[in-house]
């Protein structure tokens, strides 16, 4: 008959059960050892554990040899074996750890030692394969464990990059005071916002929002800082001026984004503040919701304007508006996370709330986040991203530069 890998012991004293078992175990093809008590078959234990053991034995020494395979974390159903009869012996054998009884001699009913060796057999390989499983699932998740510890260590330090990309806080440019804040929904942000003087008497300022979440999205803010960068060297060397025109950058960062192959968009703000003219220009990449300016003593609205975003399309062309800047102002830039905290129902009662206050004197960012209790949010659904440009020239100082 063809060899079998399974292995079998037996544990009995009585040299011709033992060995008239084996020969008819070997003849059905399996591997048999036998010993004649439990204490000569301890070392094989240490080794070579069988796939299943027969046993004649008291119900102490099978409750034993039940244990040290418990010990062994090893799946090995005991048959328990006797001539005996009784149900009493049969329900201790069962209740000692003994996973099914024959009667001995064991191979003397050939169809049912057949029937018990083909069950036990088969709760082996199942149990093997359940193990087998099991291992795999714990190497799985082991790996998984590694991946995400990899992905968290990568993602602090993207977020490094990022923050080390932002604008200072709190800085005095041309008589204006700009501050920021970003809270990242995720660990990486997909918002990005940058403002600097682009001439003595010019101030750039843009705030944008890429699509999508992840490393991807935080990968285009590298983008818009690396080009930035680069359109200031471009006009100190005057090699080119795109960065005094809010229409030309957004160009730029257009052809940039279709070159990368990301298939990522931004919506983008971008405002140019001239205080000797004392105007804002201003081009809009369909970024929402748009800035709110608002005067010293007079009137607080939303910018106007509109525009494609930016990343989508080949060839497209944003228009430049204008704004006088008149008197001292607060301009206020958000992202559109800004929206998804404030606990009103339509869309028109969310910027209403935001139009409120601001007009109220909430156009700073510490007091915006006061109000909208942001440190409080554990979870935002989206991030946030605000900018505050505050004209600090006095009423004086503006007529004189005008």
């Amino acid at each position: 008959m063809t060899s079998r890998t399974e292995r079998i012991l037996i544990i009995d004293a009585d040299e011709r059960a033992r060995t008239d078992l084996a020969r008819y175990l070997e003849a059905r093809g399996f591997y048999v050892t036998g010993y004649t008590d439990l204490a000569a078959a301890r070392a094989l234990f240490d080794d070579n554990i069988p796939d299943v053991i027969f046993a004649d034995l008291p119900p102490a020494a099978i409750r034993d040899l039940a244990s040290r395979l418990e010990e062994a974390e090893t799946f090995t159903p005991i048959v328990a074996c006797s001539s005996s009869q009784s149900s009493v012996d049969v329900v201790n054998a069962l209740r000692a750890g003994a996973a099914d009884f024959v009667l001995k001699p064991c191979n003397d009913d050939k169809g049912a030692l057949d029937d018990v060796i083909g069950k036990l057999f088969d709760r082996v390989r199942v149990n093997r394969l359940n193990q087998l499983y099991r291992q795999e699932l714990e190497e799985a998740n082991r790996d998984l464990r590694e991946g995400i510890a990899e992905l968290r260590a990568d993602q602090r330090a993207g977020r490094k990059v990022q923050l080390r990309m932002l604008p200072e806080h709190e800085q005095v440019m041309s008589g204006l005071h700009v501050d920021h804040m970003i809270k990242p929904s995720l660990f990486l942000s997909g918002d990005f916002l940058d403002y600097f003087r682009v001439t003595d008497d010019k101030v750039l300022v843009y705030i944008a929002d890429v699509s999508g979440h992840g490393a991807s999205s935080a990968f285009v803010t590298v983008l818009l800082k690396n080009l930035t960068n680069r359109l200031q060297r471009n006009l100190r060397r005057g090699s080119s001026d795109d960065i005094l025109y809010p229409d030309r950058f957004l160009e730029r960062i257009n052809s940039e984004l279709l070159d990368t192959g990301l298939g990522k968009h931004v919506t983008v703000f971008v405002g140019i503040i001239s205080l000797s003219e004392r105007k804002l220009h201003y081009a809009v990449g369909a970024h929402f919701p748009m800035p709110i300016l608002s005067f010293e003593g007079g009137e607080t609205a939303f910018l106007e304007g509109s525009g494609l975003p930016v990343g989508l399309f080949e060839a497209p062309e944003w228009e430049v508006y204008e704004r006088p800047l008149t008197k001292p102002f607060h301009l206020t830039l958000f992202s559109d996370g800004i929206l998804e905290v404030i606990r009103k129902k339509t869309l028109d009662e969310k910027e209403g709330t935001l139009l409120e206050l601001v007009s109220g004197g909430r156009h700073t960012i510490a007091s915006l986040n006061d109000a909208l209790n942001l440190d409080e949010i554990t979870e935002l659904p989206d991030d946030i991203a605000i900018v505050s440009v505050t004209d600090t020239m006095s009423g004086s100082e503006n007529t004189s530069s005008k």
